[in-house]
């Protein structure tokens, strides 16, 4: 399958310093590649290189209604997003989002057209007490019993240790391999057609580990966050995905 290397901008940005990076970003054969950017940018983000397709960074449960301050997944569509990301562990972390949540997230996301991007991934104290997998697989059960195993066909998964998330710390080869090769396992167990479902690895990937790391045996690309900030980082990370392909 093609790899997706997806950029996670967080809440950064401006008008000018979007339009600078997007300069630096040109396609890459073999890649499939996209920004998901900060509600206020989407519109800018219509005009933006060809072949980068566009995303968000979070989602309503909610078709519409009184519920301030959020955005649907048909508002999304409308600006031309393709994907949207759900269940970031900064979403969990800080904005109390629960297992339940993310799966009615993932499921308007489906509803509307757009493929989630469902964020997965355990803390250091859950690493430390041998229940990564435990944890990742109550995660993504939870998406799985919403949208169903047919539509869970359709999710863009990415595996994202919490601890190694803007630290500067990443997971080795085998830890990264150890639960990319248990979600696969696991999604085929539970009826999903696992082996079209891209996995993407989002802990602190950078230029210096991307070509380790997309090595990496059911790695289908990556979702990269302050290094997509930099288009010569982001370039290099996307060349080394098409590398490995």
């Amino acid at each position: 399958m093609i790899r997706l290397v997806a950029g996670n901008w967080k809440m950064n940005g401006s008008l000018a310093a979007n339009r600078e990076l997007l300069d630096g970003i040109r396609s890459v054969e073999g890649v499939e590649l996209a920004v998901c950017v900060p509600y206020p940018y989407l519109a800018q983000l219509a005009q933006r290189p060809a072949g980068l397709e566009l995303g968000a960074q979070d989602v309503s449960e909610h078709a519409e209604g009184a519920f301030t301050g959020e955005v649907s997944a048909s508002m999304l569509a409308e600006f031309g997003c393709r994907y949207v990301i759900v269940g970031h562990s900064e979403r969990r972390a800080f904005f109390g989002e629960d297992d339940l949540v993310v799966g009615r997230k993932a499921l308007a996301a489906l509803g509307a057209g757009l493929v989630p991007i469902v964020c997965v991934g355990e803390t250091l104290a859950e690493r430390d007490a041998g229940a990564a997998l435990v944890v990742v697989g109550r995660q993504l059960a939870a998406v799985r019993d919403v949208v169903g195993p047919e539509a869970m066909a359709g999710v863009v998964i990415a595996y994202e240790p919490v601890w190694a998330i803007g630290t500067g710390r990443s997971a080795t080869s085998a830890q990264v391999g150890e639960v990319h090769g248990a979600i696969r396992r696991w999604l085929e167990d539970g009826g999903v057609a696992a082996a079209g479902v891209r996995i993407l690895y989002g802990g602190s990937v950078k230029p210096a580990n991307a070509a380790e790391i997309f090595a990496v045996p059911d790695v289908d690309g990556g979702l990269i966050g302050g290094a997509s900030l930099a288009a010569a980082d982001f370039m290099a990370i996307c060349r080394a995905a098409a590398a490995v392909c």
